[in-house]
């Protein structure tokens, strides 16, 4: 039994060794010498991959509809030493892409990475019919939030850092042979796709 257990304990010591080397854990800036542009990433979810990205290595041009956002958000991640800048920009209208992409290009020579984080309105129609749970949206309570992690196999909502890795993962070269798949970052939830 004790000789059982020995063996069992180097095969997981191995087996961690093998999963580290081959997940390039100890590989330090995998996007280094890349562009990002992030949209609506001075807070939440967006906010979070800019972050990774640029402690990955990439210079990242981040993005949101308010200068103040923008200005806090860029000093907030300069001040973890960051390479970040940033520039106005609300999605939906034309030039403000255009400004936006030829920021990136004017002060890194290009872009690299895309990552189009903006949302909208998840409510067609007239906003005079609009009920108070869609006026609530993301959580509407302590009750319904639990009902929401029984529903899901670990237990807890998401944080935007739970986004924040995958997608920095599917810009680096590891993920070089990925094309044509969905990534489902639901800790567990049942997707519908």
């Amino acid at each position: 039994m004790q000789k059982t257990g020995l063996v069992l304990s180097a095969c997981a010591r191995t087996w961690k060794s093998v999963r580290m080397a081959s997940s390039g854990v100890a590989r330090l800036n995998p996007l280094e010498n890349k562009v990002a542009l992030v949209t609506a990433s001075t807070d939440g979810i967006g906010l979070a991959i800019a972050q990774r990205l640029a402690q990955d290595g990439a210079r990242v041009v981040l993005s949101s509809r308010k200068q103040e956002n923008v200005d806090r958000a860029v000093a907030a991640l300069q001040g973890e030493g960051l390479s970040v800048t940033g520039t106005v920009c609300h999605v939906g209208k034309a030039e403000d892409r255009e400004r936006l992409v030829a920021t990136a290009v004017k002060l890194h020579g290009g872009v690299d990475i895309l990552i189009s984080n903006a949302a909208v309105n998840p409510v067609f129609g007239n906003i005079m019919d609009v009920t108070e749970e869609v006026w609530d949206k993301l959580w509407m309570g302590k009750e319904r939030e639990e009902s929401i992690k029984e529903t899901m196999q670990i237990r807890r909502l998401g944080k935007p850092e739970d986004c924040a890795g995958i997608v920095s993962f599917l810009c680096s070269e590891d993920a070089s042979y990925i094309t044509g798949e969905t990534v489902v970052v639901g800790g567990g939830t049942p997707s519908r796709l």
